[in-house]
């Protein structure tokens, strides 16, 4: 464990190690994005299991979509918080989004009296608001396709914003919408796995360059 903490890096400004503070922010930002992808991909499920029946979706799972959007959420603000983003100004605005989309969805929520699934289905507009939480989201995808090239991100990236872009304008059937949810759900969760089993250094990007960018401030 000594030889492994004490390893030096070279980067682009110069050496570095990796500290277990280090190591405790990557696996914290792990965590986060499982318990958002986990929390995300229950409730796709609890709802597309119930979304053909003929008296419709049950109070109780709407309820607990509540709930799981809440857990999601806070896994998200997290993971925005741990991840290791050279550009400020984008770690920010990622943050930024989330900020807006967690306050809309709550005003929202106190408004319309209503579930969140409920809010977000029936009324399509919504998503100008809480759709900034799933802008951050997209923004995670991006930069993880942009530094790993993982195809799971790659195709997260375009199909998140096609999907609110949809439902918003009422341009995709029920059917497109489900599927297309279906697949986001099992893609998040390929993605937090895979992290999940991923060397922690590469995580940590160079962090000579972000001590080059703390100096030049």
């Amino acid at each position: 464990m000594e030889a492994i903490e004490s390893e030096v890096y070279q980067g682009q400004f110069g050496t570095f190690t990796i500290t277990d503070r280090d190591r405790q922010s990557v696996v914290i930002y792990r965590s986060a994005l499982m318990v958002a992808a986990v929390s995300f991909g229950i409730g796709t499920v609890a709802i597309l299991s119930q979304l053909n029946q003929a008296e419709g979706v049950s109070s109780n799972i709407l309820d607990l979509t509540t709930f799981l959007y809440i857990t999601f959420s806070v896994g998200l603000g997290i993971a925005l918080a741990m991840i290791h983003i050279y550009m400020v100004v984008l770690h920010r605005a990622l943050q930024a989004f989330w900020a807006i989309g967690c306050l809309s969805a709550l005003s929202f929520a106190v408004y319309y009296q209503q579930p969140i699934g409920s809010i977000v289905y029936e009324q399509p507009l919504t998503i100008l608001g809480i759709g900034f939480t799933f802008a951050a989201l997209t923004g995670i995808f991006f930069k993880e396709a942009f530094c790993f090239n993982r195809f799971e991100t790659k195709i997260l990236t375009f199909l998140v914003p096609l999907l609110l872009l949809g439902h918003l304008t009422n341009l995709l059937p029920q059917s497109v919408e489900a599927t297309l949810l279906a697949i986001w759900a099992g893609l998040f969760l390929v993605f937090a796995v895979r992290k999940a089993i991923q060397p922690i250094p590469p995580d940590l990007g160079d962090k000579s360059v972000f001590e080059y960018l703390k100096n030049q401030k």
